[in-house]
């Protein structure tokens, strides 16, 4: 099971074991993440799973389409690194993902 390591915005680290194939919104629900608020359940149309990518993992995800981009636009605080949880499979090829958490989602 791949390692995610969620950082919050004061600086606490909590690492999470996650499934193959599950959204990374899901591995940091299921995992106590509460900066993950998640409120829409995962179908891309809230934003309420903003998590920022560290710069040592960004260029490694599959770019966001179109509908992510979309909903990004609307966020708290965005930046070049902003994703949407939700939007994130997680694969092998993730373990050890460094995800930054916004102060807040709203």
């Amino acid at each position: 099971m791949p390692k995610i390591v969620f950082i919050d915005a004061d600086g606490t680290t909590k690492e999470v074991q996650a499934e193959v194939g599950q959204s990374l919104m899901s591995a940091a629900v299921q995992n106590g993440v509460d900066a993950i608020a998640a409120e829409c359940g995962g179908s891309c149309a809230c934003g309420t799973c903003h998590c920022y990518i560290d710069g040592d993992w960004a260029e490694r995800l599959p770019a966001p389409d179109f509908q992510e981009q979309d909903m990004i636009e609307c966020v708290v605080n965005p930046n070049e690194r902003s994703r949407l949880s939700c939007q994130i499979t997680v694969s092998a090829d993730l373990d050890g993902l460094v995800v930054h958490l916004p102060a807040g989602q709203y």
